[in-house]
């Protein structure tokens, strides 16, 4: 009897499970969040009110920054500041409308080639490397040169140029979940693939999937502003970043305001994307965070 109260007693004591700590958000997710929320109320605020109409040419020929002029004047005495908010305006246009496209018709073919077997999988394996392979911008650029310069064509191509890695990704998450035994399992029971699809791909996609269009936000901004420079993006009157930039290339040493705004507005926007997605990155998958 007593040495079986010494053995219990010599038993460690049971340690209660300490309390599992909140996570906060990342703080990459709140300075992504911070810098977009700030580019999007100019770009809000650029819908109802601008300092100076864009025709504009009063104000004296490259003038600097000051209280008439908060960025100064181009070469035509137009005032900056305005039509950089028209310009972040059409970047956020352009940015969320190639996205919508991308995510839209990657989503789907990914989903499409997933369900696919045999020769028509390898078909369809072998055309997204393909597009993969050239260059996002270099494919809008083909894409806009074909279709000419317009707001329209600069959100269809940039769109379709980043689609096939969209469609790349997607086929590989589902054939992925495809193999788990709760799909093999609905399919063997008869359910539709459109019920599958809803119900057992896309809920465990979706994580994965915002972070990559987030990413695919941020390169869509910098694929504009590059095809305007190029003038193979948003045409005059529009005030695209891009060709403020290539207007402004001219004075870049006499009156470098007119380039550092645009460029700024551009850093803004990409770093702000990025580090959404870096923090939506963490913020799905805590051991991430853990790692480091």
């Amino acid at each position: 009897m007593s040495a079986g109260i010494e053995i219990r007693s010599a038993l460690p004591e049971p340690i209660a499970p300490a309390p599992a700590r909140r996570r906060g958000l990342p703080v990459s997710l709140l300075i992504g969040l911070v810098l977009l929320a700030a580019v999007g109320i100019i770009g809000v605020v650029s819908l109802l009110w601008l300092p100076y109409d864009l025709a504009d040419t009063t104000g004296g020929r490259l003038e600097p920054p000051g209280p008439n002029h908060w960025l100064g004047t181009d070469k035509l005495g137009r005032d900056t500041a305005s039509f950089v908010m028209v310009g972040t305006r059409i970047a956020l246009t352009v940015g969320l409308s190639s996205m919508a496209i991308a995510m839209a018709i990657g989503v789907i073919v990914g989903l499409i080639a997933a369900f696919a077997t045999g020769w028509v999988d390898d078909v369809q394996s072998s055309l997204l490397d393909v597009v993969i392979a050239f260059p996002t911008l270099l494919l809008a650029m083909l894409i806009g040169a074909m279709q000419g310069a317009s707001l329209t064509s600069a959100v269809v191509s940039i769109g379709l140029a980043a689609s096939a890695v969209v469609a790349r990704l997607t086929r590989i998450l589902a054939k992925g979940l495809l193999r788990r035994q709760f799909v093999t399992a609905a399919r063997t029971s008869g359910t539709s693939w459109l019920r599958i699809v809803f119900i057992h791909l896309l809920p465990n996609m979706w994580p994965t999937l915002v972070v990559t269009a987030a990413l695919i936000f941020g390169t869509a901004v910098l694929a504009e502003a590059s095809l305007s420079y190029l003038g193979l993006g948003v045409p005059p009157p529009n005030s695209s970043l891009g060709r403020l930039l290539q207007g402004a290339q001219s004075t870049v040493l006499t009156a470098p305001w007119g380039a550092v705004a645009p460029g700024v507005v551009i850093l803004v926007i990409v770093l702000g994307a990025n580090s959404l997605a870096d923090g939506l990155r963490e913020r799905f998958d805590p051991t991430r965070r853990e790692r480091r």
